[in-house]
C-alpha cells in the first residue's frame, strides 16, 4: 500500500539587498512558492501571519536588526467612516468600479506606467515592460479580481485607476494599487482603500488588508490614517491608537524591534 507524504511549503530567506523604504538599511526576505491545489489555503494561512503575495510567491520582511515593516489591515466591523474619508466618496461619485478578471490590458499598463513614473520614478517597478506588468497581473494561483475605476463622458469609460485584490478567507488584500497621477483632487490611491472597505462589508468580510505600514518611510505612513487599524507583530495583530500622538512613537512603544526570522509559522493542515 503507497502512502502519500505530506506536502509542506519550502522556506528560503533573499540575500541582503538596499532596502527600498528606508535609507542605509538592508532588507532580507522569508518566501514560500504559492503553486498548486493547496495555493487558496496556504495564502489564507499565511496573511493572517503577515505574508503577501507577489504573482506566486508569498512573502514577508525577515530583518534580523529592524522591524520597521508591519503588516496592516482594517478591521471592517469596527470601522466607521471619518467626515474627511466621507468626502472623499462624494468626490468620486461618478467613478464606475467594475470587478474582472485578472487580465492585463494596454489601458491598465499606460496607466501603470504613469503612475510609477510620477510616484515611483526611482523604484523597482519605474523599468517594468508590458509582459512583466502582464505577468503581475496575470501569474496568480488563487481567488484575485481586478477592480477597475472609470470615469464615464459622452458614452465613453475612461480607466483612472485600478487594484490588483486577493480574496481570502477572512478578508480583501490589496496586492497592488494604481491610479492617473494628475487627478489629485480625486484622492483615487485613498478612494480606492475606502471603496475596498464597502466591499468587504458587502461581501460579509471582516478585514482589509493594506499591506506593509514601514516606520520612518513617506511612501508608507499613509496607511496610519486609517483608525483602527491593526498592525502584526510578534505573531499577532493589536490595533493601533494614535490619539493624535506621533505613529510611529506609539508604534516604537507598542511594537518593539524583533527578528521575524524567529518567529513561528503556523501552516494550515494537508489534506495529503
Amino acid at each position: 500500500m503507497r502512502h502519500s507524504v505530506p506536502r509542506a511549503p519550502q522556506f528560503y530567506v533573499t540575500a541582503p539587498q538596499e532596502c527600498p523604504y528606508l535609507k542605509n538599511r538592508l532588507e532580507r526576505k522569508l518566501f514560500t512558492a504559492l503553486n498548486g491545489e493547496d495555493s487558496q489555503t496556504l495564502n489564507n494561512a499565511l496573511s493572517k501571519q503577515g505574508f503577501r503575495r507577489s504573482q506566486n510567491v508569498l512573502y514577508r520582511p525577515s530583518c534580523g536588526d529592524c522591524s520597521a515593516c508591519l503588516s496592516a489591515r482594517i478591521p471592517i466591523n469596527i470601522f466607521s467612516f471619518s467626515k474627511s474619508e466621507k468626502r472623499v466618496l462624494k468626490r468620486n461619485l461618478n467613478l464606475i468600479r467594475e470587478i474582472k478578471t485578472p487580465w492585463a490590458s494596454s489601458a491598465q499598463f499606460d496607466l501603470f506606467k504613469r503612475y510609477v513614473d510620477f510616484r515611483h520614478d526611482k523604484g523597482g517597478m519605474s523599468g517594468m515592460n508590458k509582459s512583466e506588468f502582464t505577468s503581475m497581473i496575470e501569474e496568480t494561483s488563487v481567488k484575485t479580481m481586478l477592480c477597475e475605476y472609470s470615469l464615464k463622458n459622452d458614452q465613453v469609460k475612461t480607466l483612472v485607476a485600478s487594484s490588483l485584490t486577493d480574496i481570502i478567507a477572512d478578508g480583501l488584500s490589496m496586492v497592488y494599487s494604481f491610479y492617473e497621477p494628475e487627478m489629485a483632487e480625486l484622492s483615487l490611491g485613498k478612494y480606492m482603500i475606502l471603496d475596498h472597505i464597502k466591499l468587504a462589508k458587502e461581501m460579509k468580510l471582516p478585514y482589509l488588508y493594506l499591506g506593509y505600514w514601514v516606520k520612518g518611510s513617506e511612501k508608507m505612513d499613509y496607511k496610519s490614517q486609517y483608525e483602527p487599524l491593526e498592525l502584526y507583530s510578534n505573531g499577532k495583530w493589536s490595533i493601533l491608537k494614535r490619539h493624535n500622538e506621533n505613529a510611529n512613537d506609539i508604534a516604537s512603544e507598542y511594537f518593539p524591534p524583533e527578528d521575524r526570522a524567529t518567529n513561528t509559522i503556523y501552516l494550515p493542515k494537508s489534506n495529503a
